[in-house]
C-alpha cells in the first residue's frame, strides 16, 4: 500500500496528465514540458514537506511551500482535473477525499488540544 505522501505524487501526477492531455494535446501519457516542470515542481514540495506521511491534503496543510507562479498554476489544474478525477480516476479520487476528511479531522483535534492546553 502506497504511503500518504506516495498517494499524494500520483494523485497530483493524474491530475496534471488529465490538465495537459486536454489544454496542451499531448499524446497520451506524455506530458509537455510546462506540465513536466509543474509536476518536477511538486515532486520536490512533497519530498522536502516536512509532515511526510502523516501530511494533510496539499489544501488543509498549514505550511503553504508552493511560490505564487507555481500555486496559482496548481490551482488551475485541480480546478479542471479534480472534478473529473471520479471518472478518470475514481479510486484515487475516492481516497483523496478520504485523506481531505482526515485532515480536517487531524486538525480539527490538533486545535482542540492546543485551545484546551492553553486554557489551563
Amino acid at each position: 500500500m502506497p504511503t500518504r505522501t506516495q498517494r499524494e505524487l500520483q494523485t497530483i501526477n493524474a491530475m496534471i496528465s488529465l490538465f495537459c492531455q486536454k489544454h496542451h494535446f499531448v499524446s497520451d501519457g506524455e506530458l509537455c514540458g510546462e506540465c513536466k516542470t509543474l509536476l518536477q515542481y511538486a515532486q520536490k514540495r512533497l519530498d522536502k514537506c516536512p509532515f511526510q506521511n502523516i501530511k494533510p491534503t496539499c489544501g488543509k496543510c498549514s505550511i503553504h511551500c508552493y511560490n505564487k507562479e507555481m500555486k496559482e498554476r496548481v490551482k488551475e489544474v485541480m480546478s479542471y482535473a479534480g472534478p473529473r478525477m471520479i471518472w478518470v480516476h475514481p479510486v484515487m479520487a475516492i481516497q483523496h477525499l478520504i485523506d481531505n476528511f482526515r485532515s480536517s479531522r487531524l486538525n480539527s483535534s490538533r486545535i482542540q488540544s492546543s485551545t484546551k492546553s492553553h486554557s489551563k
